[in-house]
């Protein structure tokens, strides 16, 4: 029996409404969409990639299915975020419409990325500590609402990409015009927003109107709980986290949490009280974890986690995927899930690109290198392809076909340290010298030009990569070599 033919995609509201409304029968789609998964990952593995990656991956997609699950037998999300979740996220995400991602393929012979990460403000109401893109309340750096009304149907139109992830500043401070960050949701109402916000601003107003809109999810930023969380972002700011979410509650709103991994609260952030408070109390239906990268506002590497702290987190964020089915991402330590770096627009159509309030486009949110504009791409005639296919772009894309995608299997490199700015930074180094890529802030260039933050960075990777390599050769390829012979 062909297990796909039992979700033919234009069912997939049916299904989702049908589940909401039928409590008995959840765990039952549960199951069904769970052995799909487990199928079509391991069982088929029409990609033929390395067995335990792919079990990785089924382990990943259960997570998230659970967590839907919660939020449907919860109320946690209302009837417009249940529409758009089937309507867009299952209909047009996860079942990637075929017709302008055949055209780009043919023409360019690589995949399109598949979502877009847009910073369109630089302004913030917080000024936390070691923050990446160096937001405060003095910046008002904006992108013009024409450009991010481009972006977004460009993106559509070229790539079939109807995923875009909303970062900062603090995007709920976006204005151009009479243009609010709401309008644009509205306006792109075939597209399904996840959006980085410090949670601040969700009033009661604005969780019913993004529950009207139905197609955005809000990740909001913790750092642990009250202590920690105040302690970097400001006195008061936990509190006004905790209406945020009984707002997204009482409207319907699906949310998770965004927490920034350091030195000091990487336990924190993944042990069980946290876990319990936010995933159980709260209602959070998922956690990104992002380990404090050296760049932005008083970059330094004595945040970063250790090596050996990175590990005990590898460990335990999958120990909470699979035992407890939690959907839990860390960029770097779930690495497995997304074959690795997905930067430059890569990872085979599920990768991504950076663009910030500036119109500065990097490959990624944490290597903030650029060699275009896209304010100057158009104003050249050029579109949103002009730097996907940029020589920046194109050698990154090499480095990850390299490191991972056109390896044999038993050869493939360490998805535990996927990242070629973090773990491999010489590599990485060596690429933005090689095209003159330029630093798009400030904070950039002081790190380009620091011979001992380059020199620091390589080592943590160098001693990363001793201590993951041992994991990476006997839970991933030891049965690849087998199989090989």
């Amino acid at each position: 029996m062909n297990i796909a033919n039992l979700i033919p995609i234009q069912t997939g509201i049916g299904i989702l409404d049908f589940a909401s409304s039928t409590p008995i029968l959840r765990p039952s789609i549960g199951k069904i969409l769970e052995h799909f998964a487990y199928h079509k990952l391991v069982e088929e593995n029409s990609c033929d990639y390395p067995e335990q990656v792919q079990r990785d991956k089924a382990a990943m997609t259960m997570a998230l299915i659970n967590s839907i699950e919660r939020g449907l037998s919860r109320g946690l999300i209302g009837a417009s975020p249940r529409h758009k979740l089937a309507e867009v996220f299952l209909g047009k995400i996860m079942f990637k419409p075929v017709e302008a991602r055949r055209r780009f393929i043919e023409e360019h012979t690589i995949s399109p990325p598949g979502f877009i990460t847009i910073s369109p403000t630089a302004c913030c109401n917080l000024k936390c500590q070691g923050c990446y893109a160096a937001s405060d309340a003095a910046q008002r750096a904006t992108l013009p609402f024409e450009v991010f009304d481009r972006i977004l149907k460009e993106k559509v139109e070229l790539w079939g990409s109807h995923f875009t992830v909303i970062s900062g500043g603090e995007p709920f401070l976006y204005r151009d015009g009479v243009n609010t960050l709401l309008d644009v949701f509205e306006r792109h109402s075939d597209q399904y927003f996840l959006v980085y916000t410090n949670g601040t601003l969700i009033t009661a107003d604005v969780a019913k109107r993004l529950a009207e809109l139905g197609n955005v999810t809000l990740a909001i930023s913790v750092e642990g709980l009250e202590r920690e969380t105040d302690g970097r972002r400001g006195k008061g700011v936990f509190k006004r986290i905790l209406n945020a979410f009984d707002n997204l509650r009482q409207a319907g709103v699906p949310f998770g949490i965004s927490a920034t991994a350091t030195r000091d609260n990487f336990s924190r952030i993944l042990d069980d009280e946290f876990v319990n408070f936010f995933f159980e109390q709260q209602g959070a239906l998922y956690e990104w974890i992002f380990q404090y990268m050296p760049i932005g506002r008083g970059f330094t590497l004595e945040t970063m986690v250790t090596p050996e702290q990175r590990i005990k987190m590898y460990e335990r964020t999958w120990e909470l995927i699979r035992k407890r089915r939690l959907f839990i991402a860390d960029f770097w330590n779930t690495g497995s899930a997304s074959n690795g770096c997905i930067s430059a627009g890569g990872g085979n159509g599920e990768g991504y690109l950076y663009i910030d309030w500036n119109g500065s486009v990097a490959p990624c949110v944490f290597n903030p290198f650029s060699i275009h504009n896209i304010k100057e791409v158009y104003a050249a005639g050029g579109d949103i392809n002009t730097v996907v296919l940029s020589p920046l772009f194109t050698k990154i894309r090499q480095w990850q076909k390299d490191y991972f995608y056109e390896r044999p299997n038993h050869e493939k490199g360490n998805l535990i340290a996927p990242c070629p700015y973090r773990d491999h930074h010489r590599e990485m180094r060596a690429i933005i010298d090689k095209v003159h890529a330029q630093p798009i802030d400030e904070n950039g260039r002081l790190a380009l030009e620091d011979s001992m933050y380059g020199e620091g960075m390589m080592e943590y990777g160098k001693e990363f990569s001793r201590l993951s390599d041992a994991i990476w050769e006997t839970r991933y390829l030891e049965q690849e070599r087998k199989n090989h012979g």
